[in-house]
């Protein structure tokens, strides 16, 4: 017999609630259409002995389920631009039918129903012309639970979240900050005292868990008071991600006068935009009476901005953590892998970003730290020298690592190496530009900036010679934010000046040196250091043949030390 069943269990908040109850140690019965939780819990290291996974349609009447002690209705369309008819079938039909089955099973200790913070306990019935099909289902259903509970004697507790954060949320809020990450956010839509609150995902599912057990009768508003202001919670995202932040505002009343197309907001999302304030006095009672606090609220939205970015808000997977945004040399910048005791440091060429070296840390033994270099991916432009970044970079570092550098990334690299060669146990030069032919004039020219800024990512893998993967993705989808091409573009031109410089660092490293190339893509100047050569290959090898780099980069001439 199951302690509790949760309804819309494959969604951001439902999946999130059956991990916390199954890691309470309850019986859980999770009720999907199609399962993709189990993929999901076992992803997030969940152990699901406790678990049954039952299929199930809301919009039907319910029969034939586990008998239960704790229902959750986390079911929900949630969508801008649905019809009535499919708005009304899960978020209003569906969410009856849950009310009448809970009625009869004969332990029923409550039927918890996830609301809205702008639509509970609103009076009559809803404008579904005016409010959009989503608000006005969601509206007409916290109407219509309401009373069918009461009718049938549902113990009932409804939960009112506001925007719930966390990873993988790409809705609502979220649309806004993936806006303001592209540069495509010139003014803020609302006034000065716009109040959108936020809540995390872990404190909502916690809340959760606690209800059935609380005395019924009570309704709660979760939501966390100290939400910034919208323009201040912009302000803050924009000066962790290192994007400029939009200094004028419009107002609600003239972006519904204005067309779509001008201003790119769905009619839909506005009525959220108020300055409304909301009763949370009994839900801030109840959390501390269960012992929650709630978690920072700007430091919960830097780590959902992390989030957002490295998923590249829904369209990507990270492929290492921990992520995310820390300031280096006074610039926010993406940084992936161990920051305090990685094997290898591992420095990105271009037109890439540190995800190039995916392939290859799959194959390395240690943490790896793989940052985006200064302007460049999804690091803000630094205002000190690359060297100074990548002193400040290694700060924290508290092993003896191999620094290992791609094309341009090499003469960084070199100089730390000569400066620092007590903080480094190897240096690898994979591909190093100073020593090979100058990239061709065109790539150089400030007219190649605006063409590597559109070039899709079948294009830009067949001009670099590697595979359509998504390092090449997460490349393309960088060089499209404002100034990354042109900045790669001037790097390139910056390097032809610095060859001459960078050769003469050679001679007097003291630190064990390896270089490594592809078979077809050589130096063209001699060197006398151990040098290793990758048949096939060419100037990405690790797109190419991240097998046998990083072997080179585990060999012992490369082999990290202790602190």
């Amino acid at each position: 017999m199951d302690d509790a069943i949760v309804f819309g269990a494959t969604g951001f908040i439902g999946r999130s609630l059956v991990a916390e109850l199954l890691a309470r140690g309850q019986r859980v019965a999770a009720a999907v259409r199609n399962d993709t939780l189990t993929p999901w819990l076992t992803s997030q290291g969940v152990d699901l002995s406790r678990l049954e996974i039952v299929t199930v349609d809301i919009t039907r009447p319910l029969a034939d389920l586990p008998d239960v002690r704790d229902v959750y209705n986390a079911a929900g369309r949630f969508a801008f631009g649905l019809s009535e008819r499919d708005a009304r079938s899960v978020n209003v039909t569906g969410a009856l039918h849950v009310v009448e089955w809970a009625a009869t099973l004969p332990r029923l200790r409550r039927l918890v129903h996830i609301s809205g913070y702008r639509v509970s306990a609103a009076d009559g019935h809803p404008d579904y012309a005016e409010l959009g099909a989503y608000e006005a289902s969601k509206s007409e259903a916290d109407l219509a639970v309401r009373a069918r509970a009461e009718e049938l004697s549902v113990p009932l507790t409804v939960a009112n979240p506001s925007t719930v954060i966390g990873p993988g949320q790409y809705i609502g809020l979220a649309t806004l900050v993936e806006e303001l990450w592209h540069g495509r956010l010139p003014a803020l839509p609302g006034s000065s005292d716009t109040f959108l609150p936020v809540t995390t995902i872990d404190y909502f599912v916690r809340f959760l868990a606690e209800i059935p057990a609380s005395p019924a009768g009570e309704h709660y508003w979760v939501l966390d008071d100290d939400t910034p202001l919208l323009p201040e919670l912009i302000g803050a995202m924009a000066a962790h991600m290192g994007v400029r932040a939009p200094r004028r505002t419009l107002p609600v009343g003239l972006l519904r006068r204005l067309p779509r197309r001008l201003t790119g907001a769905d009619p839909e999302t506005l009525s959220f935009l108020s300055a409304d304030r909301y009763p949370t006095a009994s839900a801030d009672a109840f959390a501390a009476g269960v012992g929650l606090e709630k978690p920072p609220v700007t430091q919960a939205l830097r780590t959902w901005a992390d989030d957002l970015v490295a998923a590249r808000f829904g369209s990507a997977s990270p492929w290492r953590s921990p992520y995310g945004f820390h300031t280096v040399a006074g610039a926010p910048t993406w940084v992936t892998g161990d920051r305090q005791h990685p094997s290898h440091v591992l420095l990105h060429g271009l037109p890439m970003n540190g995800d190039l070296w995916k392939p290859v840390a799959a194959h390395l033994p240690g943490p790896v730290l793989a940052p985006d270099l200064p302007g460049l991916g999804r690091s803000a432009p630094s205002p000190e020298p690359i060297d100074v970044w990548l002193a400040d970079l290694m700060g924290p570092v508290q092993t003896r690592p191999v620094l290992v550098a791609h094309s341009l990334a090499c003469g960084a690299a070199l100089r730390f190496a000569v400066d620092h060669p007590d903080r480094l146990s190897g240096l690898v030069l994979v591909s190093p530009a100073f020593l090979q032919a100058p990239a061709p004039r065109r790539a150089r020219s400030a007219l190649a900036a605006p063409i590597l800024r559109r070039m899709p990512p079948p294009r830009l893998a067949r001009t670099l010679g590697v595979p359509d993967g998504p390092e090449v993705r997460s490349a393309a989808a960088d060089l499209r934010r404002p100034g990354v091409a042109r900045r790669v573009t001037a790097s390139l031109r910056g390097h032809t000046v610095q060859r001459r410089e960078w050769r003469a660092l050679l001679d007097r490293v003291t630190v064990p040196v390896q270089i490594v190339v592809g078979s077809t893509d050589p130096l063209t100047e001699p060197v006398d250091l151990p040098m290793a050569e990758i048949a096939g290959a060419g100037h990405y090898p690790q797109l190419t043949h991240p097998t046998q780099l990083a072997a080179h980069l585990r060999s012992p001439a490369a082999a990290p030390t202790g602190a």
